[in-house]
């Protein structure tokens, strides 16, 4: 595949979703001239984004890998989350200073210019490591495939969940025979049991958690209920827009009735206030160690199926191959040795809350074990996924573009029929944009599997 030019101009507005990327220090990148560890002949440079507990995490098995093979010398940087990350990768794509292999949310891969500023992965190599297409949820695996080629190796799918607090639920009498909470079918349905739980609720607390008015979450649970009704983005040539904004305004109409039945404080502090007693939270897979650390009685399930079809907001994070014009030999083997062996050991990595992508963890007896994460290890065949667009994905242009206007709706500042109206006009004109990364429309981009 040939890999027209990219200028400075086009990298920095296509990979930070037009970020200014002024000082993040694209010299010091490096060339890998660096001398190798002790004892090792092959050198692996490895980016990520991970910070906290999952930095933990990801330490941990990095040295676990190290003292497994000590003839690769892994040099791992983590870089800022977000729109920062993206930047300083393709412009180390670009100007081949790539490392070896990096971390990227899977939405964001058809943007980020398969074939120029990514490289496929070797089949043969992954399943000589013991990774094979099998060992995946179809679904997720397909993601990564652009143009019948697999540019990322997802390692997890994370997840927007719905927490609660087992002793107040207890109290209102919302757990079902196995301590968990009962279940829940329509819209409703979900208000009664909010109605409920607030009577046994502390005073002075909200009854559930929302996060109002950040547009990264509420975007990502409108694309969780639209998926429930069964929404769709575009056709699949991606020349049409399919949006329903009769659909978009029932789930807009639903996130905004939580705040006028007055079950939401817009703007409260949502982790904490879980934490003190509040019954529910909607939040991030990534909240359980908080929570669990914090020792509450309180379990987590996917968001609820209020439109009768289970579906809840994921993302995942995946491995990536960074373009390198001379990508081959044993430095390209060991990044594939590297992913391999840390998706195969991803047990460590869902302490963290994230579901593992590699089938043998998710289904050994050993994650069944893990609590809550048992509970909501069915989200691995109900994700809700953004569109597969070059402006989707994680910090992406959609959300960015989408996401206040779903927040204006939830506020009140726009009513919800408007709100979809917006939303369906911006994803014309979205859909109509260049992608700033590899100089071809949606319309005439290459297909997506």
């Amino acid at each position: 595949m040939g890999r027209p030019d990219l200028n400075r101009r086009q990298l920095l507005a296509g990979a930070g979703g037009l970020a200014v990327a002024g000082g993040f220090g694209f010299a010091a990148l490096g060339t890998g001239a660096d001398a190798l560890a002790s004892g090792a002949d092959t050198r692996v440079r490895y980016w990520n984004l991970f910070s906290g507990g999952d930095g933990a995490n990801m330490i941990a098995m990095l040295d676990a890998f190290r003292a497994q093979n000590p003839g690769i010398d892994v040099k791992d940087s983590t870089l800022q989350w977000g729109n920062p990350f993206y930047t300083k990768l393709a412009m180390a794509a670009a100007g081949n200073r790539a490392p070896e292999l990096a971390v990227m949310h899977l939405g964001r891969v058809a943007g980020f210019s398969p074939g120029r500023l990514l490289d496929p992965w070797d089949m043969d190599l992954l399943a000589r490591y013991g990774v094979r297409k099998e060992d995946y949820n179809p679904a997720l695996w397909n993601r990564g495939v652009i143009d019948g080629r697999l540019y990322a190796l997802p390692l997890d799918i994370h997840v927007q969940l719905c927490f609660y607090r087992k002793d107040v639920l207890r109290k209102a009498e919302l757990l079902d025979a196995d301590g968990r909470m009962a279940p829940v079918g329509s819209t409703t349905e979900w208000f009664d049991v909010l109605k409920k739980a607030r009577k046994a609720q502390k005073k002075g607390l909200q009854t559930i958690g929302l996060w109002t008015n950040d547009q990264n979450f509420q975007w990502w649970f409108f694309v969780a209920f639209y998926t429930q009704l069964g929404g769709e983005w575009f056709d699949d040539a991606r020349t049409g827009v399919l949006f329903d904004a009769e659909k978009a305004t029932r789930v807009l109409e639903f996130l905004r009735q939580h705040v006028t039945d007055g079950y939401v404080v817009p703007g409260a502090p949502t982790g904490e206030q879980f934490i003190n007693g509040a019954p529910f939270t909607w939040e991030g897979n990534w909240s359980v160690p908080v929570f669990s650390g914090a020792k509450l009685d309180y379990g987590a399930t996917p968001l609820p199926p209020v439109f009768g079809r289970p579906a809840t907001h994921a993302e995942s994070h995946a491995f990536v191959l960074p373009h390198q014009s001379g990508r081959g030999g044993a430095a390209n083997e060991g990044a594939h040795r590297l992913a391999a062996y840390v998706v195969q050991h991803a047990r460590q990595w869902a302490a963290g809350g994230h579901i593992p992508a590699y089938t043998p963890t998710l289904t050994s007896a050993a994650y069944q074990k893990l609590t809550p994460q048992n509970e909501y290890v069915s989200a691995m065949d109900h994700q809700a996924t953004e569109p597969k667009v070059w402006f989707a994905g994680s910090t992406g242009v959609l959300a960015q573009d989408l996401g206040p206007i779903v927040v204006s709706s939830t506020m009140g500042s726009a009513g919800p029929a408007t709100a979809a109206a917006r939303m369906r006009s911006r994803l014309d004109t979205l859909l109509a944009s260049k992608n700033p990364m590899d100089g071809r429309t949606a319309a005439q981009g290459g297909a997506v599997a």
